[in-house]
């Protein structure tokens, strides 16, 4: 019984410790700003509505501006998903 209660004691406390990182990327904004912090860690604010935009909040930051990745507005097909008549 002592050994159960010590491994669920155990299982809470890495569970609490873990740092949980919610999706960064906001579908609503074609552009996001990815921000590089003090000893490596980096933030992304996906909240702009254009490239120039972006760009004067970085302006002074050591940042970047990128096309939002899951921005459903800016995919396009792609031409190997279309089909071709064979040719004979």
């Amino acid at each position: 019984m002592r050994r159960r209660r010590w491994m669920i004691l155990a299982g809470v406390t890495i569970l609490i410790a873990a740092p949980a990182t919610a999706q960064r990327y906001d579908p609503r904004y074609p552009f996001c700003l990815q921000v590089w912090e003090w000893g490596g860690s980096s933030n992304i604010s996906c909240s702009f509505t254009s490239l120039d935009q972006c760009r004067m909040t970085a302006s002074g930051l050591s940042a970047t501006c990128y096309a939002n990745p899951y921005w459903p507005q800016g995919r396009q097909a792609s031409p190997a998903g279309q089909r071709r008549a064979p040719v004979y």
